[in-house]
């Protein structure tokens, strides 16, 4: 009775080092970064692509006209992966941070978390990374954000949120 939707069913990796996207891009059909910044990926994950390969990057998106709230929303969100997924000897989501320049955020933000100050952990990260990982402000500005997505070699943006309208919104803006 019940048929499948096509005859293969798609592998993803979900990979966060060089080494895993490689292997994702040669075993697989697509790859689901997290805390991926369009501006630095190919440096901080390595080559991307090959014809066919599925680059599939789980962007937050928070739609406010107040910015600030909007990153602020999403803070918590990151602190618990950087400063509380895993511990202090071994967080993969910790490295990669580090690995796009924040490492003194990275050991600051997973202090804070691990020794149960997770609201100073969520203050701690960084508004540049907010803006740089995730879609957040207004529509116009989110607009504008989508920009650096199309030129990363992302080819399917994986919008997580709580907002239907902000799935709207973006919708709207790749029609």
């Amino acid at each position: 009775m019940a048929r499948p939707l096509r005859a293969d069913v798609p592998i993803y990796l979900a990979a966060m080092g060089p080494k895993a996207v490689a292997l994702a891009q040669e075993i697989a059909d697509g790859w689901l970064p997290l805390f991926f910044v369009p501006e630095r990926a190919r440096e901080v994950f390595g080559e991307m692509g090959r014809d066919g390969f599925d680059v599939a990057p789980s962007v937050p998106v928070v739609l406010l006209d107040d910015v600030e709230a909007a990153r602020d929303a999403l803070k918590p969100y990151y602190a618990l992966y950087i400063g509380g997924m895993g511990s202090r000897g071994k967080n993969f989501y910790n490295e990669l941070f580090a690995r796009y320049g924040y490492e003194g955020e990275a050991r600051e933000i997973q202090n804070a978390y691990l020794d149960g100050r997770q609201r100073d952990a969520a203050a701690l990260v960084p508004d540049r990374f907010v803006d740089e990982a995730a879609l957040v402000g207004p529509k116009e500005r989110i607009a504008e954000r989508l920009e650096a997505y199309r030129d990363s070699g992302a080819t399917t943006l994986l919008l997580s949120t709580r907002q239907p309208e902000a799935l709207r919104a973006v919708a709207e803006l790749t029609l």
